[in-house]
């Protein structure tokens, strides 16, 4: 499976694309893409959001579920879902859930 990230590009955040959200600060509610057809279409999606200078670093990454959450197989993009690994009360880990 996977999902399409990027950062914002007016303040550098992380973002995942959400089917019923837009673009969003969390990996949670993103949209899945099961196959390649999928993964084209958040493709097509990212380059749009690229072309209008909305976002850059734009990725479809790898990601499974587990307990029915979204975890990313990269520790890099687990990071970035996350927030800073040296403490935990700053970042995305940091807010309400």
């Amino acid at each position: 499976m996977k999902v399409l990230t990027a950062n914002r590009l007016t303040d550098g955040e992380a973002i995942w694309y959400s089917d019923v959200n837009g673009w969003q600060e969390t990996l949670q509610g993103a949209a899945l893409a099961a196959d390649k057809a999928g993964e084209e279409r958040l493709d097509s999606i990212g380059k749009a959001a690229f072309a209008t200078n909305f976002a850059l670093d734009v990725d479809v990454i790898d990601v499974q579920l587990v307990d029915e959450k979204i975890v990313p197989l990269r520790l890099r993009e687990r990071i970035r879902a996350a927030g800073p690994t040296n403490r935990t009360d700053h970042g995305k880990q940091a807010r309400a859930a």
